[in-house]
């Protein structure tokens, strides 16, 4: 009798994905297209190009925006999954990867290195996550995963995702960052460890202690690697990649891929699969933009007028640190329910505050770009740019923590006329202009 594989000879399978990986003609072009699933009779299916092409020209349905064309809505169920894996996954109610996961997912289980571009909110932990689980020993009592990143709280959110597939593979976890006591961290590390997940300086500090020796690891993932560029920390990632054994896997994943990247890559990876998703710099379409001229005495004014009509999680973007304490306190004395995070904030003071806006107990964060690198909270309703960022980058990365995972989001900014060739550069850098609309003291604006 002869299997579906077999008697649908325009589908080929591709083993250097997996056993359910297929190439097929592209609905549109009649090019190659790949799929993570044995594709549909009838059902369209579109090469990457032209499916980029098609979003841009609104061709596709909402569904297919969701990435249907490229995977089946249970194609979980087609990748060879451990069955802790499985019930791990359908515990979280996900059913349908993402694009970079449906990507990513078959090239680390085959055991290639990984290049990863997709920006944040794309589901990329999720990707390096469970290839990295499956290959970990419960029976080996050492480290054999280690997950770098640039921030304590992307660290905690990574450990979050993390916890709940290792724990069902009674797998050992320890998470290790700066601003705390090296005591406890020793003692998790000593009990047998297997998956390590911190901030380039403290696990440096560990190896060199002799708490956290990889000599048995077996994947390494090093988390927006352009972030940590940018923080100063190329050289410690470096350090902690020579520390391992060179047979390691390594995945790598950044939302831009500077110079740095491409000769870390050139180094210390092997021959490595690159997989970009969403990676062109655009505005996403789940965020709605809304650009406010406003004079700058009028700022704070407008931002009252603003928060007055939000319902959801906000977070204020302010330029420095003083900047961002003062509209924090001014914001509070006018009685919106408003706290600040900036460096100046000991550790655990950014802790309880990270904690209540995530729990809904906080409606208004406000922050400086530095103090919010590594946030990942999946719920964001709104982000405004009371100062514009210094650079276009920033303005991608600031609104980006909304509308994320296919909801829907606002970005709001405020430019004052100092703030216009600025602007300009930034809609250049996005390709994409978007309207302006004058705040008039005293009223409520429009809100889209």
């Amino acid at each position: 009798m002869q299997t579906e594989k077999s008697r649908t000879s325009r589908y080929s399978p591709r083993n250097k994905l997996h056993k359910d990986s297929y190439t097929t003609n592209c609905t549109s072009c009649g090019g190659t297209a790949v799929v993570p699933f044995a594709p549909i009779s009838g059902k369209d299916v579109y090469c990457s190009d032209c499916f980029k092409d098609r979003k841009q020209n609104g061709l596709l349905t909402k569904r297919l925006l969701k990435g249907e064309n490229e995977r089946h809505p249970d194609v979980f169920s087609t990748i060879d999954l451990m069955s802790t894996t499985r019930a791990s996954i359908a515990q979280m109610g996900i059913n349908t990867p993402t694009p970079i996961q449906a990507e990513a997912i078959p090239l680390l289980q085959a055991g290639d290195d990984v290049i990863g571009q997709a920006r944040t909110g794309s589901g990329k932990t999720l990707a390096f996550t469970i290839p990295m689980i499956e290959k970990c020993n419960p029976d080996l009592r050492a480290v054999q995963a280690i997950i770098v990143a640039p921030t304590r709280e992307l660290a905690i959110q990574i450990a979050s995702v993390v916890r709940p597939l290792a724990e069902r593979r009674s797998l050992k976890g320890a998470l290790v960052y700066g601003g705390r006591s090296l005591g406890p961290e020793k003692t998790l590390l000593n009990r047998g460890t297997q998956i390590v997940i911190g901030t380039p300086g403290r696990m440096l500090d560990h190896m060199r202690q002799g708490n956290l020796v990889p000599k048995n690891l077996k994947v390494l993932v090093i988390d927006e690697a352009d972030e940590m560029l940018d923080m100063g920390m190329a050289r410690d990632v470096e350090k902690i990649i020579q520390a391992t054994p060179s047979e390691r896997q390594t995945v790598l994943f950044s939302a831009t891929v500077p110079d740095w990247i491409k000769k870390t890559a050139q180094k210390y990876l092997r021959n490595p699969k690159t997989v970009a998703v969403d990676a062109e710099i655009h505005a996403s379409p789940d965020i709605e933009h809304i650009v406010y001229e406003v004079d700058k005495a009028d700022k704070f004014n407008a931002l009252k007028a603003v928060l007055s009509q939000q319902s959801g999680p906000t977070l204020v973007f302010g330029r420095t640190k003083h900047g961002v304490k003062k509209l924090a306190s001014r914001l509070a004395d006018g009685g919106y329910r408003a706290e600040a995070i900036q460096g100046n904030l000991s550790q655990n003071g950014r802790e309880y505050v990270m904690n209540k806006f995530r729990s809904g107990k906080l409606p208004v964060l406000v922050a400086t770009n530095v103090a919010a690198r590594g946030l990942d909270i999946e719920k964001i309703d709104t982000v405004i740019n009371f100062d514009i960022p210094d650079s276009p980058q920033l303005f991608t990365h600031r609104t980006g923590r909304t509308g994320r995972m296919g909801r829907r989001g606002q970005a709001i900014t405020f430019l004052i006329p100092d703030d216009v060739k600025k602007w300009r550069e930034i809609e250049r850098f996005i390709q994409q202009r978007f309207p302006r609309t004058r705040w008039v003291p005293g009223t409520q604006p429009a809100m889209g």
